[in-house]
């Protein structure tokens, strides 16, 4: 029986005080430093360095392996280092001993961890290392729920203690909170940097959107080619910030590039014939940026660094082949440019828009390409359209003018036939008063051809006037029996004029010609066979616009049918020979260009027409 000294029991009684004093400092401690490390980052990787390097420390261990549970995969996921090269580490929850402390919940001691089934010695083999005893312990959130496991190796001095198990558990609980908040603010950051894009992201498109409507205003507004040009420029400079701008297109008769610039102010500068091979101005050599653009079919940025300050291709530029670029194409020093395509039939350019000198910055950046882009792409189709539009304009201008044509010529038969007329008379006739008299009504029809001749030319120009002037009616219906009734009378027909009204009014008195030529003509050949009377009946309506009313009726066999419906349409006719189908058009546009109207009736004992004359 062993006796003790005096004092021996508080002696033990203090050491053992002094080392769970020490313990608990060392808890604290531990517990401190790794609250304040956690504080100091938010860095996701950092922050699990740092718990690892604070749990080694606090436990005496040799290493310690912290995994974290995918719940997507169900794997444990952890990362080591062997050598150079940094290996993952994935574990099924329940395999292995993390794999059953994230299954269970719950801490496990492994005293000797290759007596334990559950332990994998491959790690141990892939590193050389010897794994002894494992403390491990799981990390909780605030919720509770297991979010990963904390694994201790080998502690260096005996063997893990309650009071170690004590440790990890709270330091994995402060390591669980501080990873969900490490994660939260990662989340927040990513949110924030996501939210951040997407309001980039509007506001380009509202600038898109907004450039887009602007754009499609102004050439909406354009009503030629050159206006269109000016509408995509000015859009162009203001987007875009240049100081100038041009539009290169191909003129589609003579084949020459048409070079249209427009500096900042929104003044035109001027208009440059652009060489069709070579892109520069016309008698220049070498290879200008239009051309490059339009050979290239891509884009093209050029800046003043080489040292001639000469605009050379950019690196990143579509031309880095070395195309050069003329000042003599805008007629001032130019610092940068940026030229785009503008987009032709089947991919193939027909022009190109080009921008001049960034006002604020060196150079013009990809946002300027993107935008000038998104305006010739819109440019191009607009372009098109004009070109398109203008062409047909040309084809129905061509169209009408053979139409008018062929109704100058099916109309030149009465004049001709009136100055024959006059002259057949003039060879039997000896009285010089009579003679004179035939030789003055000829001259007339002359008139009367050259005012249809004036017709053509006027359309021809676009002119579509109708000249309005005060016509006494009584002479003009004189005039126009004396002219109709030689050939009435050849052919044995009656010809009368009755006019209920012989003051005056307002029409082109040579289109009226035309119209009561066409109508008695008709009458004539539809009468020729069995004889007939043409009766022009003349009076005027007690009406607000006071309209002057001429009837034209004949007594033939009316008109047929099948044409009645159609009768003022172009090139319409019924087996008369040598007919064109052009005179009852003619009257038609006539009376329309008068703003009056003529209307048909017909029956077995003839035709009428009746032709309205609003006098305003």
């Amino acid at each position: 029986m062993s006796v003790r000294r005096p004092g021996e029991g508080v002696d033990a009684r203090v050491a053992e005080l002094e080392e769970a004093l020490a313990r608990e400092v060392r808890v604290t401690n531990a517990l401190r430093e790794v609250g304040l490390a956690l504080g100091t980052t938010h860095d996701l990787d950092q922050v699990l360095e740092l718990i690892l390097e604070k749990i080694t420390d606090a436990l005496d261990a040799d290493r310690a392996t912290l995994y974290l549970l995918d719940e997507a995969k169900d794997e444990l996921i952890s990362r080591i280092v062997l050598g150079d090269e940094v290996r993952s580490i994935r574990l099924k929850t329940g395999q292995g001993i993390a794999g059953h402390v994230a299954r269970t919940g719950k801490p496990l001691h492994v005293r000797d961890a290759y007596k334990d089934p559950r332990f994998n010695p491959e790690w141990d083999t892939l590193s050389g290392y010897r794994t002894r005893s494992i403390l491990a312990g799981p990390m909780k959130n605030h919720l509770g729920r297991t979010i990963g496991v904390i694994q201790v190796l080998n502690k260096r001095r005996g063997d893990f203690t309650t009071d170690d198990a004590a440790l990890l558990a709270a330091l994995a609980t402060q390591a669980a909170v501080s990873i969900d908040n490490s994660r939260l603010f990662l989340a927040t950051i990513q949110k924030n940097m996501q939210l951040i894009e997407t309001k980039e992201q509007l506001e380009r498109r509202v600038r898109d959107l907004k450039l887009l409507f602007s754009l499609e205003s102004a050439m909406a507004r354009a009503a030629s080619l050159e206006e269109l040009f000016f509408a995509v420029l000015g859009e162009a400079l203001r987007s875009c910030e240049a100081r100038a701008a041009g539009v290169a297109l191909r003129d589609v008769v003579s084949g020459e590039l048409l070079f249209h610039l427009v500096d900042d102010k929104h003044t035109r500068l001027r208009r440059v014939v652009l060489d069709p091979v070579g892109g520069g101005t016309k008698g220049q050599s070498g290879r200008g940026l239009v051309a490059t653009v339009m050979q290239k079919n891509d884009v093209v940025i050029v800046h003043a660094d080489a040292p001639d300050k000469r605009p050379r291709p950019s690196a990143k530029s579509a031309a880095a082949s070395g195309a050069l670029f003329l000042d003599e194409d805008i007629g001032f020093p130019c610092q940068s440019a940026l030229a785009v395509p503008l987009e032709g039939e089947e991919g193939v350019p027909m022009g190109a828009v080009v921008l001049y000198n960034k006002r604020h910055e060196k150079h013009f950046t990809d946002e300027d390409r993107g935008l000038l882009l998104l305006i010739t792409a819109n440019a191009s189709t607009a372009i098109q359209l004009q070109l398109a539009r203008e062409a047909r304009e040309r084809e129905e201008r061509l169209t009408a003018i053979g139409r008018l044509m062929s109704g100058m010529i099916h109309d030149l038969k009465t004049p001709l036939t009136v100055i024959r007329g006059f002259l057949q008379m003039m060879q039997t006739e000896d009285r010089v008063e009579t003679r004179n008299e035939y030789a003055e009504q000829a001259l007339k029809q002359f008139e009367h051809l050259s005012s249809m001749t004036r017709d053509v030319l006027e359309f021809a120009r676009g002119e579509r006037t109708v000249l309005m002037r005060k016509v006494y009616l009584k002479p003009f219906f004189e005039s126009v029996k004396a002219e109709l009734e030689p050939s009435f009378q050849r052919r044995g027909l009656e010809l009368a004029i009755e006019l209920n009204d012989k003051g005056t009014a307002r029409f082109d008195e040579g289109k009226l010609r035309r119209v009561i030529h066409n109508l008695a003509r008709n009458a004539e050949e539809a009468m020729a066979d069995k004889g007939g009377r043409f009766l022009i009946k003349v009076s005027r309506e007690k009406s607000a616009d006071a309209a002057v009313v001429m009837t034209f009726s004949d007594t033939g066999p009316g008109i047929p049918k099948e044409i009645e419906h159609r009768l003022f349409d172009s090139f319409v006719t019924s087996g008369k020979k040598g007919g064109t189908g052009l005179g009852l058009a003619i009257v038609k546009k006539i009376a329309d260009e008068h703003g009056g109207s003529i209307t048909a009736h017909s029956t077995n004992r003839g035709a009428t027409f009746k032709l309205r004359l609003p006098q305003k």
